[in-house]
Formats: structure tokens, sequence, C-alpha cells
């Protein structure tokens, strides 16, 4: 089947992009179908529902266009992921309003399915490669929730492994030491707070930032915590960390299993955790990958070549096996 469509409705570098970088993208959710661009026309070639669907896309990016007067990147991709569905006509929404007004909301489809989740569940994992804002996320929705007077308190925390390099040779107290190792966490709070009122925050204990070990003994009530970095959690710092969870508390756990820092014979305890609880009524999953990578378009490229070293030395991991 071939349908031809005349890019009518907007200015036809709103479709295609600087370079093609967006028809690029469009391109690539319609594999088996032919698409040719001529001026403002767009050549389609391949089956009727191939066809019938990239018609619906794009009528979908026209409607979208008409309420909310912009076409960007991630607003295609929403609309070729999710389609046309209730939410995406509400435009998107706002966690906070962060320093000079800044609007952080989720921008890519597995952030928004991460903040529904959280909506729904009292715990949930958040795993994905670096890069895909699953900490920043986590974190306005935490400030969200204490601005909004849902909880009373928010916690950070993070295992204080080292990853290539000695606390011990670090200047300073403990609080020297840790504060490295927490930085992250102190850089996504001063986007969402004034510098002054970020402060007060945290000396009057309302925003708490802890490595992980000084979470044994508490029960953290009418929380919102954070565990961040969890693959660098062990299995007892796991049954540890979850069984602090207090009445009205709300705990994520962000992580990338493919970044274990602990030493010599340590094991992550994330991927059993993960296995553990997969069932469990209230507590969530959701896993990021390179299309949710929201900082340098090379780190999206940077994932995608070290997950496919991975596979190839798994295939001949595989191979090595079978052969013995």
């Amino acid at each position: 089947m071939e349908k031809n469509i005349e890019i009518i409705e907007f200015d036809p570098i709103l479709f295609f992009g600087v370079n093609n970088e967006k028809f690029d993208l469009i391109k690539m959710y319609f594999p088996k179908l032919k698409i040719n661009a001529r001026g403002t026309e767009l050549k389609l070639s391949g089956s009727e529902v191939e066809v019938e669907r990239f018609v619906s896309s794009y009528q979908n990016m026209v409607k979208f266009y008409g309420k909310f007067k912009r076409l960007t990147k991630a607003n295609i991709e929403r609309i070729l992921e999710e389609g046309e569905t209730t939410d995406l006509w509400t435009d998107e929404e706002v966690l906070v309003y962060g320093n000079h007004g800044k609007q952080i909301k989720p921008i890519t489809p597995n952030q928004r399915k991460m903040v529904k989740l959280a909506s729904k569940n009292d715990m949930i994992f958040a795993i994905g490669p670096a890069g895909t804002g699953k900490t920043y996320t986590a974190v306005a929705m935490a400030v969200k929730a204490l601005k909004a007077k849902q909880v009373k308190r928010i916690i950070l925390t993070r295992p204080a492994v080292e990853a290539g390099e000695s606390l011990g040779f670090l200047p300073g107290d403990m609080k020297d030491k840790l504060d490295p190792y927490m930085q992250p966490l102190y850089d996504a709070l001063r986007d969402m707070f004034p510098p002054e009122k970020l402060k007060d925050l945290i000396e009057d204990g309302i925003i708490q930032i802890a490595p992980l070990a000084f979470m044994r003994g508490r029960t953290l009530d009418k929380a919102f915590v954070i565990l961040d970095e969890a693959q660098n959690a062990t299995e007892s710092q796991f049954r540890m960390f979850l069984t602090r969870m207090g009445k009205s508390a709300k705990f994520i756990i962000t992580g990338d299993a493919t970044q274990v820092d602990l030493p010599g014979k340590q094991k992550s305890g994330l991927r059993k955790t993960l296995r553990l609880l997969d069932k469990v009524n209230g507590v969530g999953q959701i896993f990021l990958d390179d299309k949710d990578v929201v900082r340098h378009p090379l780190v999206k490229e940077i994932i995608k070549a070290y997950e496919k070293a991975d596979e190839l030395k798994n295939e001949k991991s595989d191979g090595s096996a079978k052969r013995n």
C-alpha cells in the first residue's frame, strides 16, 4: 500500500527537526515501513496496517500541536510510545517548581510510568542505567510530597561504597568524608530549593542525607525515603533497610545493576530483592533504558556500546559452558 501525506498543519521543521533528528526518530518506530520525504510531502510504502498506524500517529502529532503549540522530540516520542491515551492530551505534569520557576517534571515515557507507579504503590524500585533521571525524578516526587504535607520529612540515603577510591584518604571529619558520596542528592535538591531554605531544612532534620549504614535501628514514619545506588547494597543491608519502613512512608529504591562497586566477594542484593518482591502487593518495579537518557546524547551511545559488549561476553560464556 502507498500513501502520501502533505505536511501543512505546522512548520515542517517541527516534524523533521534539525538535521532530520526528529524524522530519524520517527522512522525508528516504523522499521517495516518505507518513508521518503520530498519537500513537505511524505511518501509511505508498506503494509496497510503499518501505513494506517503511521497515519494515526501523524494525526496525533497534529492534534498535540494544535493544543499545545509545540512538538518537541520528547513529545513525539511520547505520542509514538503511548498513542492517544487520556493523559497525553493534558500538559505534562509538573512535579515541583524549582529555583527561578524551573518546571521539574518527568520527560520520558518511563519517567512518567515511574511517577504513576509511585502514586499507586508505597514502595517502588526504579532500575536503569546512568543518566536516565531515576534519582532526580525520585527526589522531585519527594519534594512534592513534602510541600503537599503528605510526609513530614525526606530521607535520602546511599551505600558509602568506594568506587576505586578510599574514604580513609579523604581529608576532614566523617561528614566531610561522606559528603562526596551524597553529592548527586545535594545537586538535585539545589535545583528545587533556594540555598538558604535547603540549609534550614537540613539543619532542622526535615531533609536528612545519610549513608545506608546509618539507617540501622530506625523506624522511618511519615517519611519519603529514597535509597540511591541500591546496586551497592548487600542482601543483609537490603533486609535491614526495607524493614525500616514505618507508617505513612513512601520508599523509592533506585539503582543500576550494571555498575556494582562492592569490593571483594561481597555480592549485590539488588537482583535477589527484585526477585523476592516481584509479586508483593504494594511494591512496584520500573525498568528504565537508554531511551530514557536525559544527559548528553553520547551517554546513550556509551550505554548501548557497553550493553553490546556485555551481550557478546555472555554469548561467549554460554558457548564455553555448553562445550564443557
